[in-house]
C-alpha cells in the first residue's frame, strides 16, 4: 500500500533558496508547497493540510515570525522550523520562545535539514486535526475543488456520502468540469485514501490493446508480450481504479469490466487464471451512455452496474457564482508559478468572465486566468483578457434582440470602449470608417 507523503509548506523571499529546499525535501520524498511571502503562505494554509511549515524570519512587509505566532494561534499541532541568513543569540531565543522545534541558520547542508525535519515530526505530535473545511473548499493533499454555488453543493453532498465505501461510482458532465477532480476527492477525503489512485483515459488507449493496459498479460500473449505484465486494475488493488471516457470502451472490454464488477476477479489476457481484486471503479463520460445503449455500442447490464451511484457535475454557467473562487484559486497558482507572486483580478474583468457563456467550461476558464497571467504585468484588468471576451453582448432575461438591436448594442458598445475613437471602433469591427458612419446614422 502507498504511503500518503507529508505536506512541507516553505517559506522565503528569496526564490533560489526556494529552489533549494524544495530539491532536497522531493529527493527526501516529501510533498512541497512554495511560498515567497507570509501572505501568500496564509492563503495556502488557508485552503491546504499542511504537516510542516519551513519559514524564513527577515522577509518583506510581514516576517517569518508573525507567521510563526499565526501559525501557533490557528494551527497550533502544526510543528514549525524556522531558517535565517541572520543568526543572533537574541534572535534565536525568540524564535525558540515562539513555539518552532527547531532553528537553522543559512547556509545549511542536507543533512542538517534533514535531522532538523525528522527532529520536528519527532517532536510534533504525532496525528495533526486536520483543520474545519471551509465551506467553499473541498481540499485534501491530492486535489482542489472550489465552490459555493447550489449546484456545487449538491456534488460534494455525494461525494461525503461515498467516501467511505467501494460503491461503483458514475460521473456525468460535459468535457472541462472537472470529472477526475471529482474523482480524486472521492478517493482522497476518504478512509482508502492511502491506497493507491489510478486513473485511465479510455480513450487514449488504441482499442486492440484496451483489454491487455487494463488487465495485464503473459508473456507471448500476442506479438511484443516479452513478459508477463500487470494491468491498471492489479495496479489500482486495494484502491480506486478511475475510467474515464467510459463510453469509448470496446464491447470486449465491457464484457470483462462487467464480469470484474460481478464477480470482483479479472483473467489477464493469454492466461486462464482469475485472480481476485479488491477495488473501487469510479467512470466518468462526457457522452450520452443511454443513446450508445440504443445503438448497440454499450452494454446496457454494465450501465447499470456502472451507476449504482451516480454524480452530475454541473457545467460552469450553471455555477457562475463560482467563477470569483475559481479565478482566485487559479491566480494564486499561476502567479506564483509564472510571477512569484500572488496576482488579483479587476472588478471589471471579472464581471467579463461572469457574463461569459463557458463552452470549454472549468478548463477553458483556467487557460484564460492562466494567458492572463502572463499577459499582465501587475493588476490583471480587462485589457488583459481574450478580444472575444472584453465586446460580449448580454442578452436581456426575458427574451431575445433582435439582429438589428444586437448590431446596434454591439457597436455601442464598441464605441465605448474605444472612448468614442471610431478609427478604433472602424478596425475592430472590421469596417471601414463610412460604414460605420453610415450605422450611426
Amino acid at each position: 500500500m502507498a504511503l500518503q507523503k507529508e505536506n512541507i509548506l516553505i517559506v522565503d523571499d528569496d526564490i533560489d533558496i526556494l529552489e533549494l529546499l524544495q530539491r532536497h525535501l522531493k529527493s527526501m520524498d516529501y510533498h512541497t508547497y512554495k511560498a515567497v511571502s507570509v501572505k501568500e503562505a496564509l492563503y495556502i494554509l488557508k485552503d491546504t493540510y499542511i504537516d510542516l511549515l519551513i519559514t524564513d524570519i527577515q522577509m518583506p512587509e510581514v516576517d517569518g515570525l508573525q507567521l510563526v505566532k499565526f501559525a501557533n494561534e490557528h494551527y497550533p499541532e502544526m510543528p514549525k522550523l524556522v531558517v535565517t541568513g541572520y543568526p543572533s543569540v537574541d534572535g534565536a531565543l525568540e524564535v525558540m520562545k515562539s513555539g518552532v522545534i527547531d532553528y537553522l541558520s543559512k547556509p545549511f547542508t542536507k543533512d542538517e535539514l534533514k535531522k532538523s525535519i525528522e527532529k520536528a515530526f519527532k517532536q510534533g505530535p504525532q496525528s495533526q486535526k486536520k483543520k474545519p473545511i471551509l465551506p467553499h473548499v473541498v481540499n485534501n493533499n491530492q486535489t482542489e475543488m472550489v465552490g459555493a454555488s447550489e449546484a456545487f453543493s449538491a456534488v460534494t453532498n455525494i461525494i461525503e456520502r461515498v467516501k467511505d465505501n467501494k460503491a461503483t461510482v458514475i460521473i456525468k458532465g460535459e468535457s472541462g468540469t472537472g470529472k477526475e477532480l471529482v474523482a480524486r476527492s472521492i478517493h482522497y477525503s476518504g478512509k482508502f485514501s492511502r491506497a493507491p489512485f489510478i486513473a485511465v483515459n479510455c480513450g487514449a488507449i488504441p482499442e486492440n490493446l484496451q483489454e491487455a493496459e487494463l488487465f495485464g498479460y503473459m508473456k507471448g500473449a500476442f506479438t511484443g508480450a516479452n513478459e508477463n505484465r500487470n494491468g491498471f486494475f492489479q495496479a489500482a488493488q486495494g484502491g480506486t481504479l478511475f475510467l474515464d471516457e467510459i463510453g469509448t470502451a470496446s464491447l470486449a472490454v465491457q464484457t470483462k469490466l462487467l464480469r470484474a464488477l460481478q464477480e470482483k476477479e479479472i483473467t489477464k489476457v493469454g492466461s486462464q487464471k482469475a485472480e481476485k481484486v479488491d477495488i473501487r471503479i469510479i467512470a466518468a463520460t462526457n457522452a450520452d451512455l443511454l443513446e450508445d445503449i440504443k445503438n448497440k455500442n454499450f452494454r446496457e447490464d454494465l450501465y447499470y452496474r456502472l451507476t449504482v451511484v451516480e454524480i452530475t457535475v454541473p457545467p460552469l454557467r450553471e455555477r457562475k457564482s463560482d467563477i470569483p473562487l475559481l479565478v482566485e484559486k487559479f491566480l494564486r497558482k499561476y502567479g506564483v508559478e509564472y510571477k512569484d507572486r500572488l496576482l488579483r483580478m479587476s472588478l471589471e474583468a471579472l464581471q467579463v468572465l461572469e457574463r461569459y457563456h463557458w463552452p470549454g467550461n472549468i478548463r477553458e476558464l483556467e487557460n484564460i486566468v492562466q494567458r492572463a497571467v502572463i499577459m499582465s504585468d501587475g493588476l490583471i484588468d480587462v485589457k488583459d483578457l481574450p478580444d472575444f471576451l472584453k465586446f460580449q453582448i448580454e442578452f436581456p432575461q426575458n427574451g431575445f434582440l433582435t439582429l438589428k438591436a444586437m448590431e446596434k448594442e454591439y457597436v455601442q458598445r464598441v464605441l465605448e470602449h474605444t472612448k468614442g475613437n471610431k478609427t478604433k471602433a472602424a478596425k475592430i469591427l472590421q469596417i471601414d470608417r463610412k460604414t460605420l458612419r453610415d450605422k450611426l446614422n
